[in-house]
């Protein structure tokens, strides 16, 4: 590319690269020569095609994409920068979702977690477009992933559940569709059904058949991509061996962290170009009623304490960077205007070979959310090894 001249690549494939934070982009150039590329974020992408318009020498995220598949919100936006590998849970206290989401976007958020459940799309979706009428962002510069409730897995609810959470942000499209377990609730209005002993009250729906509507949505336009939430192995199969599939599921949203690492599951998700999205990435409030709270705090392990002070960072940066640095997507909770600032600052700073093994063995292969109160549901996906 004489004179920095910019051309079009096809990425053949993209694999690890040496230096940490970073991956090496291998393309195939006009006429079959080969030039490689290192492109800055933890691109871990394998398989699928991909198009970068790039200059020579760029070790930075590419400046322009042009998409050649249609995961292109996962695979470039959370891996490609930055902005979208930290994301903001918006299940926050009533009536703090606007100033949160607002507040965010200005410290460079750009990927918001929200859900039906929440009971506050209605708030992001204002925080969001006061943004856009403000300059400070345009749409195409956010990431927004909504879910899809368990009262809502029968084929003919999916959509309405999708336009209900449309409707309340008040946008055309959502970037990523997710199912947020799987497991089905009867259907009905109320979110958490119970009989009158006071158990859940579960309904029978075939995931392929819950999966064949979310296609219908996307082939429709109302979202750019599909994922899952807290499937295990033999779930996300089913999905990807179903007959006819159009759409596979390009993220499945689980809990991780140093004292919960999936490493059996991040290796799977990452040979079916599944990205990782990381839930309680600094592990959870001690709240006894849904949380195992047999497992220790882990923002005071000494270990992240330490080496937090090595790079005058704290724990919780630590446990972050670990994540994103091993191409995670981590979605930390907060609330707090201080925190939602500090969780976003882990982009200065890298770990160590050494330092990432060593956290690593911290796993204790413990759940803070177990969600034992539908352990009894056939598709509970917490009894299987992963």
């Amino acid at each position: 590319m004489p004179g920095g001249r910019r051309q079009t690549f096809l990425a053949e494939r993209v694999q690890t690269g040496q230096e940490p934070g970073l991956a090496t982009v291998k393309v195939q150039a006009a006429g079959g020569a080969r030039v490689q590329v290192t492109v800055g974020g933890l691109l871990l992408v394998q398989r699928h095609a991909l198009c970068f318009v790039l200059r020579r020498g760029d070790r930075r995220a590419p400046r322009r994409v042009r998409p050649c598949v249609h995961v292109r919100h996962l695979l470039l936006i959370l891996r490609g920068s930055t902005r979208f590998r930290v994301s903001l849970p918006t299940q926050t206290p009533k009536g703090t979702a606007l100033e949160c989401v607002k507040l965010a976007i200005d410290v460079g958020y750009r990927h918001f977690d929200g859900a039906l459940v929440y009971f506050n799309e209605h708030e992001v979706g204002q925080a969001i477009r006061e943004k856009i009428a403000d300059g400070s962002v345009r749409r195409q510069d956010i990431f927004y992933c909504g879910k899809l409730w368990n009262t809502f897995h029968s084929p003919e609810l999916v959509r309405p559940a999708l336009e209900r959470t449309l409707e309340a942000l008040k946008l055309d499209y959502l970037d990523l569709y997710i199912v947020e377990l799987p497991i089905a609730f009867k259907p009905g209005n109320d979110f958490y059904p119970k009989d009158g002993d006071g158990n859940y009250i579960y309904h029978h729906t075939d995931l392929c058949a819950t999966w064949e509507a979310l296609e219908a949505c996307k082939d429709a336009g109302l979202v750019k991509s599909l994922g899952v939430s807290n499937f295990n192995r033999r779930q996300l199969e089913l999905l990807l061996n179903k007959p006819g599939l159009r759409h596979k599921p390009v993220s499945n949203q689980v809990e991780c962290h140093p004292y919960f690492t999936q490493p059996k599951l991040l290796e799977f998700c990452r040979q079916h170009d599944i990205v990782i999205v990381g839930y309680c990435p600094l592990g959870s409030s001690r709240d006894a009623s849904w949380v195992n709270v047999k497992c220790p705090p882990l923002l005071e392990d000494e270990l992240l304490v330490s080496i937090g002070k090595k790079y005058n960072k704290s724990s919780a940066q630590v446990a972050l960077r670990f994540n994103v640095q091993r191409g995670v997507v981590v979605i930390p909770k907060s609330f707090s205007p201080e925190r939602i600032k500090h969780n976003f600052h882990i982009f200065d700073f890298s770990l160590t070979e050494e330092e990432m093994k060593a956290i690593e063995a911290l796993n204790k292969n413990i759940r803070f959310v177990e969600l034992l109160m539908w352990s009894d549901h056939p598709e509970y996906p917490f009894h299987d090894e992963y």
